[in-house]
């Protein structure tokens, strides 16, 4: 901003699936707001007011750091720092000129720009039509056209204003939010989160659709070193800014691995390993309150992801397992993880406890027939039990 141009009064969030929630949409509402108050709680004091299809955010201070902190609030569709205006034309253009002026600063000298004023007239007793105040606004602010051209389909600049019964807003910009419903509001899930690129990102995508998510890793002692469980530590903190508090299990797994290891076909290790992890995870999730688990899986990504071994994988457990990755590619899970800051800690050389005692050659079609013989050579309950009560539990805030 230039030094002439106060900070935003306000800010202007909006919110797109809510809006079809009917009857209960105040439930709705009022979950976002919570979540926007946690969200922002070390940026500045905020006052949150819901009117008819938005919500109005007032920092004390740091408004623009506030908005870009409230994007990663699911349920948000976008954000707008706004500067308000009494209910009178001359003022409303005054406060346009110089949120406009404030923008053209940032364009280089001799640049054309295409621009445009578009109105929304919520209160029906201005007594101008949005259109007269569009046309009214624009011939006092914009410059000539060695500078401005208007264009009124997608232009570079659009300056918009929202008149209310309270008061006009005029705002440049629509700060994307990620859309979804508000965390909470769908129940709680728990994720088993790997050091992987995949699991965070199943994990976002289940809070997205308004789950509250807790963790869960699995660590193999002294296979696999600290660093591993470092690094899912800080994915379930980067995942942390998406939703309130949550908590990582850490599971020691290495008596597991060595029974399977000792008693089970090779081939049949990775999923074997899963179907522990699973019964571990649903353990955990009764205990504390979860409703469903959350995996990474990808249709036929890896071995143990072909249908068969899913099927195998999913029967260790009666809970029921949400799969939000099953149809995705690679690639796109790859841009959701850049997007939401995970991939880099995703990358870090640390391997995860699937690697240990890796099959040669994994078994592509298991039978559950099988993996069920397998078990029966092992104490299954027992080993569970001493798995569960090593568990390792932080606090994510």
């Amino acid at each position: 901003m230039t030094p002439g141009l106060p900070p935003p009064e306000l800010l202007l969030v909006r919110y797109g699936e809510l809006a079809l929630k009917g009857g209960n949409r105040a439930v709705f509402e009022r979950a976002l707001v919570r979540n926007i108050q946690h969200a922002t709680r070390d940026v500045s004091p905020v006052t949150i007011a819901r009117t008819t299809g938005r919500i109005t955010v007032t920092p004390e201070r740091r408004a623009l750091e506030v908005a870009r902190r409230i994007q990663d609030v699911f349920g948000i569709k976008s954000v707008s720092p706004a500067w308000g205006a009494p209910l009178e034309p001359e003022a409303i253009a005054e406060v346009a000129g110089a949120v406009f002026d404030d923008a053209l600063a940032d364009v280089p000298p001799g640049r054309i720009v295409t621009a445009r004023v578009r109105t929304n007239r919520a209160e029906k007793r201005f007594p101008m039509t949005s259109t007269e105040l569009d046309r009214y606004v624009a011939e006092r602010i914009l410059p000539g056209p060695e500078r401005v051209r208007v264009k009124l389909k997608d232009p570079e600049l659009q300056l918009e204003i929202d008149v209310r019964s309270e008061r006009a807003y005029v705002f440049l910009k629509r700060l994307p939010g990620p859309g979804g419903l508000p965390v909470g509001t769908l129940g709680r899930a728990l994720c088993l989160l790997s050091g992987g690129i995949d699991s965070p990102v199943a994990a976002w995508m289940a809070m997205k659709r308004g789950c509250r998510v807790g963790f869960v890793t699995y660590h193999s002692a002294p296979y696999i070193g600290e660093g591993s469980k470092k690094k899912v530590l800080d994915l379930a903190r980067a995942l942390g800014r998406y939703q309130l508090r949550s908590r990582l299990y850490v599971v020691p797994f290495t008596e597991i691995q060595v029974a399977i290891r000792d008693s089970a076909p090779e081939s049949y290790r990775t999923v074997l390993y899963r179907r522990m992890m699973q019964r571990i995870a649903a353990r955990l999730a009764r205990v504390d309150g979860y409703q469903a688990l959350v995996t990474g899986e990808c249709m036929g990504q890896v071995a143990s992801q072909t249908l068969e071994n899913l099927i195998c994988i999913g029967a260790a457990t009666e809970m029921h397992v949400l799969r939000p990755l099953i149809a995705f590619d690679k690639e796109e899970t790859i841009v959701i993880a850049r997007r939401i800051g995970t991939f880099d800690i995703s990358n870090r050389p640390d391997p995860d406890c699937c690697t240990v005692f890796q099959p040669a050659r994994p078994m592509i079609r298991g039978k559950l027939a099988e993996c069920l013989a397998a078990e029966d050579q092992m104490d299954v309950e027992g080993l569970i039990d001493r798995a569960c009560a090593g568990v390792e539990t932080t606090a994510i805030d």
